[in-house]
């Protein structure tokens, strides 16, 4: 089954990266991910500064706000998708992404699957 991590840095260093994660720790989690073989798809995000929010009114009135969002307590720093045999398995690989640590989260979510697609 697919899962999708989706990593949230907790707070930001002045460099914007994620406090309590070093570049070394990332790449040796990464290699193992990579290696194990269950790794459908994986990707980092560029700098928050460059994000870019939608948003559609009822009315259909398109607003565009330009990151970083001051009322986002959460950064979005990337994510995963794997292809493990159950949730057992996509928490233990959430819990050892260093996203996972120092106020940082891992929201784990299976891929819907639909018939004939």
């Amino acid at each position: 089954m697919r899962y999708l991590l989706l990593i949230n840095a907790g707070e930001l260093d002045l460099t914007g990266g994620a406090v309590g994660c070093e570049p070394e720790d990332w790449m040796r989690f990464d290699k193992e991910i990579q290696e194990s073989g269950v790794v459908v798809a994986s990707e980092s995000l560029a700098d928050l500064v460059t994000a870019t929010r939608v948003q559609v009114d009822n009315d259909g009135k398109r607003t565009v706000t330009d990151g970083p969002f001051a009322e986002t307590r959460e950064v979005l720093g990337g994510f995963y998708v794997i292809d493990v045999p159950d949730l057992d398995v996509a928490l233990d690989w959430a819990a050892r992404c260093p996203g996972s640590r120092a106020g940082g989260s891992v929201v784990v979510r299976p891929v819907a699957e639909f018939p004939g697609a």
